[in-house]
């Protein structure tokens, strides 16, 4: 468990991550936490006394990393940009579970999940991530819907999500 003090901040124009609020995790942490990685992966901890889990760490180059303050942390913890926050994290090993409704309906359609078996399982968490952040029981079913469609057209997420918003234009 690593512990620091940390300023949040939000990014002005960076591309796809324009107006995301963040912390820096700085090298020296991040190689207390994982020494030599160099690649994204999950914390779980504390900010400030809020607890959360399988939140990730994205490099930033030069060995730093930030951890994205959604909405909902920023709101649990009642900071915005310039505050400081203390942070408790460690690695989160712990895989979340893929959506059993998900799967459940894959099961019955062979092909979309031999095809969604053959994708990486950041891909594969994607479909579920996207499934499971459904607001409405309405959403999820569509959602489902849409992904097993996909997959037996052998479309990842991202190939997905392009026919979808080409559908309602």
């Amino acid at each position: 468990m690593v512990r620091f003090t940390a300023i949040i901040d939000r990014f002005a124009q960076k591309g796809e991550k324009t107006g995301w609020s963040y912390i820096l995790v700085p090298l020296d942490i991040a190689e207390q936490l994982l020494p030599g990685n160099k690649k994204s992966f999950r914390v779980k901890g504390k900010l400030d006394k809020y607890a959360f889990e399988g939140v990730g760490l994205l490099p930033m180059g030069e060995g730093n990393f930030i951890m994205a303050l959604n909405g909902t942390i920023r709101k649990a913890i009642r900071k915005e940009k310039d505050d400081e926050v203390q942070v408790e994290m460690e690695v989160d090993t712990q895989e979340k579970p893929l959506s059993s409704d998900f799967i459940e309906c894959l099961n019955d359609e062979p092909i979309a999940l031999d095809f969604f078996n053959s994708l990486p399982k950041g891909h594969q968490r994607y479909f579920s991530n996207w499934i499971e952040t459904a607001k409405t029981d309405h959403t999820k079913i569509k959602r489902i819907a849409q992904a097993v469609n996909a997959l037996a057209m052998n479309f990842g997420f991202g190939e997905m999500i392009r026919m979808n918003k080409k559908e309602r234009e």
